[in-house]
Order: structure tokens, then sequence, then C-alpha cells
């Protein structure tokens, strides 16, 4: 699996795929279940002949652009309007003495499944998947080699899933460092960026009224209430029901630990971003629902949409100014030749 350490693919045409204008690099940010937003996005540039030529992406990020390369975002999309809280557990096997709370098998056969061996090169775009070194904390862009291994250590998050082992390193979840990846996009000869930041209304929009911890930042999210009363007698008997338990009116240790990774996400976000600004900043606001509501999928998606589409006329501005017009012609902009089967 290649990094950032190693040489660039070559187009088919033999040039150095770095040094081709890119047009617009799309950065996809973190931010778990909220990354259904990113659906939203893709689907509201895409219809208004906006199309990227890079994509970089963090965490849920990294799992949505690839979707989108491959060719998969409507099997995607269908699979997360089909999830409810329990259906999700049901993906998840728990494991004790582990690197990793969860395995993940089931999750994994599931994204084999659908892209089977595809490697990141079969990519009819660059894409890069951001990650972490577990050892050094040194930001890792995977851009050759097995998507799903690519994905999965994009959103490896620390006690929740396993490190994967890629060249000999371990690497989990790239939010831990560069949860909007603007500057692998600029690396990688983007003219013009649009970032998309999952956690920039994150403060003050996660308590409910009533409901002090329940869904603080939607990570705790089960108790028995919380249960469709079909699944509840399963529910009660599951492991997820002792992982998740938490008294009334505190926080799980799971909702102390996905909290802590919320507050790393945002104020990573606004220091990345401060030294590396996109051209167009679209925040979906998506405060309110939860970093585990993925039951909220459709929400999530319509939120998306609704950003991308105000952001349209500066989007429009600015390609006006950043991409001159010889590159729109040729198709070196990204905007005018949509990837293949999307």
């Amino acid at each position: 699996m290649a990094t950032g350490t190693d040489s660039p693919s070559t187009s088919p045409g033999g040039r150095d795929a770095a040094a081709l204008p890119r047009g617009i690099g799309l950065a996809l940010g973190s931010g778990m279940a909220r990354g259904f937003a990113h659906i939203g996005v893709l689907r509201a540039l895409t219809r208004n002949g906006i199309y990227p030529g890079i994509i970089a992406g963090s965490s849920i990020g990294a799992l949505v652009g690839g979707c989108y390369l491959a060719g998969k975002l409507d099997d995607l999309e269908d699979w997360a309007r089909s999830l409810s809280r329990f259906k999700l557990f049901s993906y998840l096997d728990f494991k004790v003495r582990s690197p990793g709370l969860i395995g993940g098998n089931k999750l994994w056969a599931t994204m084999r499944e659908h892209f089977g061996d595809m490697m990141v090169e079969d990519l009819p775009l660059p894409f890069i998947a951001v990650a972490t070194d577990l050892l050094t904390g040194h930001e890792v862009w995977l851009r050759k080699g097995d998507i799903v291994e690519s994905m999965k250590a994009s959103f490896a998050l620390p006690g929740v899933f396993a490190p994967v082992g890629l060249n000999g390193r371990f690497l989990v979840d790239g939010a831990l460092i560069n949860p909007v990846p603007v500057s692998a996009c600029a690396a990688f000869g983007a003219r013009m960026t649009i970032a998309v930041d999952l956690n920039a209304d994150m403060i003050g929009k996660a308590v409910r009224p009533g409901q002090p911890y329940q869904t603080v930042a939607g990570f705790d999210i089960f108790n028995e209430r919380d249960v469709p009363p079909v699944e509840r007698r399963l529910f009660g008997q599951s492991l997820t029901n002792r992982i998740f338990r938490r008294a009334p009116d505190a926080p799980s240790l799971f909702g102390v630990m996905v909290s802590a990774l919320n507050i790393i996400q945002d104020r990573t976000t606004r220091s990345r971003l401060a030294g590396d600004p996109p051209d167009i900043h679209i925040r979906p606001q998506v405060g309110h629902l939860g970093v585990l509501e993925f039951e909220r999928a459709g929400e999530m998606i319509a939120k998306g949409e609704e950003a991308a589409l105000a952001a349209l006329p500066e989007i429009r501005a600015a390609m006006e100014v950043l991409l001159p017009p010889h590159a729109v012609q040729t198709g070196e902009a990204g905007i005018d030749i949509p990837p293949q089967d999307i």
C-alpha cells in the first residue's frame, strides 16, 4: 500500500499524475454517521455539472469518496437509508483482548462484496485516503493498493477498530491528524479546493431538551427506551447492552471516548483549515444529528445537499477565477467530464 512518500502513479499517457492539473479538489471530512451528508453534497454538485478532479477523504469521508469514484454511491446510499440503530450493531462483532472493541469482520465482508479486489489505481480519478501512523503520529496518504484496506485504515477509530497494518505501519483514523484534508488535494495539483466540514456547527447543538446526556453529540444512544419495542428483548441479551449501558444522567464510557474524539476533530479542523484554507468551505448543518445516529441517514443526506446547493453561487464564482478557460475546454478542470459509472 502506497503512502505519501511513494512516487506518484502515472496517467495512461505516461505523465506524472501529481503534475497534472486537477481542477477541483474535493476534501471530504470526518464525522462518523454525519458523513452521510457527503452523499448529499456529491449529489448536488454532480447534478449541477460540477465534478472533482481529485478526492481526498478522512475517515467516513474516505469511505464516501471511495464509493463515489468506484461507482458505488447508490449502493452506499441504499445501505445507509436501510439502517436502524440496532441493525448497524448487527454488523459489529465485539472482541475482548483485542486492539479494538469491534472486530468488524461482518462489515469488512460487506465491503468486499461490493468492492471485491478493486485497487485505488482502478478508480477513474486520483483518490487519497488519509490515515494516522499510530507509532509516529505522522499523516499518511494512501493512494495506491487495495481500496478496502485504504478505507478501513482511514476510519479505524482507536479503541473501536483495531489498527490496520500496512507496509510495516499500524494505521488509525485520519481524523486524529487531518479531519478535512484540503492539503492533500492541493499537494496533488488541485487548482481549486472545496472542503466539506461536518463539525463546523457541533458546539451547543448536541444536547436535546429533557435529555441532557441522551444524545450528547449522539453517542449515548442505547438504553431500553432507545431500542424499538420489537428488538428490546434481543437488545437486553446482547453484549451491546453491557458495553453501551449508562446511568440515566451520565454519559457512557463509549460516549466519553467519542466525545473526546469530537473535540479533537473540531479543534484540529480549525487549526488545519486556518493554515490550509479551502477556496470553498461547505458546512452542512448537522450539529443536531448525533455521530452514531446512523438511522438518520436521510436527514444527513438532505443537509449535505442543502449546504452544497447554497454554496453553488460561490463555487461558480470561484471557478471563473481559479479554473482557466483552456482547462475547462479540455476537461483538465475536472468539471465537465464525470467519472465513469457515477
